[in-house]
């Protein structure tokens, strides 16, 4: 018995390296090929073992894409940022004080809200794109930050969420705040905020991770430099008669990966969390 628990616990530790192992070697080979200066070595390269390695790494392709180029890819670098900061604030106060709202309220039709609100997450973006293109071109917000912020401010997903977490706040918490004469915002701000740590994060780190990817929407609503994102700028290094500029793609797209990635490394912790404690019931 005990030797076939260690044959399984083996099996699993091969399988998980293995996994690890396809799921590192495309970044490890992304992050070699933006050290290298030459798009014709880097094509050369590719498919053979010198794919693994660079001889003389530079990193003039950081410089060139962020600083020289003439597609502003650092100006496109600033305008994620903002977008990402000011979405992922809207989207915390916005959808953890509805969800708190749909928890604690006394709403009358509690249930079938929650139905609406599952139902909007259901319905896909791109089947509402072209009318929401329409409405804020009436509104003359195209080209702007605004335009790229305001449709994802109040997504139900993250509402349900919030919704769900709060639930597992045991009642008596919140009774005995209110007894103490904190009002129905106070217990909000003080009570359900502070014990759903985890969750706010996670919520925090995959509307962060959707709106650093977003692509089709600020493709259709930007068509200024000024305000366009990274995700739609990448796509500039791919030029005229089908020429790809191997070199700026791979260090533009490493450029694209590091900020999410470093995210997630820093608060995986709070993401594990909150997914072990969606599973707990009181």
């Amino acid at each position: 018995m005990l030797v076939q628990k260690k044959s399984s616990e083996i099996i699993k530790t091969v399988c998980l390296l293995l996994l690890g192992v396809i799921i590192i070697i495309p970044i490890y080979l992304l992050f070699v090929a933006s050290l290298k200066d030459d798009m014709y070595e880097i094509m050369k390269d590719m498919g053979s073992p010198k794919a693994l390695f660079v001889l003389h790494p530079t990193l003039h392709n950081f410089y060139e894409i962020l600083f020289e180029s003439v597609q502003n890819f650092g100006r496109a670098f600033i305008n994620s940022v903002i977008v990402l900061i000011v979405t992922v604030i809207l989207t915390f106060i916005i959808a953890s004080m509805a969800g708190y709202a749909i928890q604690r309220g006394r709403l009358r039709f509690r249930k079938i809200l929650l139905v609406v609100i599952i139902s909007l997450y259901i319905i896909p973006m791109e089947s509402i794109m072209l009318p929401l293109m329409y409405q804020v071109t009436t509104w003359h917000i195209t080209d702007t930050y605004l335009v790229q912020i305001l449709p994802f401010v109040a997504s139900p997903i993250y509402i349900f969420l919030f919704y769900q977490f709060f639930k597992q706040v045991p009642v008596s918490l919140s009774e005995a705040a209110g007894l103490e004469g904190a009002s129905f915002w106070q217990i909000y701000k003080e009570v359900y905020i502070p014990m759903n740590t985890a969750p706010v994060v996670t919520v925090c780190i995959l509307q962060g991770m959707d709106m650093w990817n977003q692509y089709l929407w600020p493709l259709l609503v930007t068509t200024d430099q000024k305000v366009r994102p990274i995700s739609v700028s990448i796509a500039s290094f791919t030029g005229t008669g089908g020429i790809i500029y191997w070199d700026k793609l791979m260090a533009a797209s490493v450029v694209m990966l590091l900020p999410v990635l470093i995210l997630f490394m820093f608060f995986q912790q709070y993401f594990i969390e909150s997914v072990a404690s969606s599973a707990v019931k009181e």
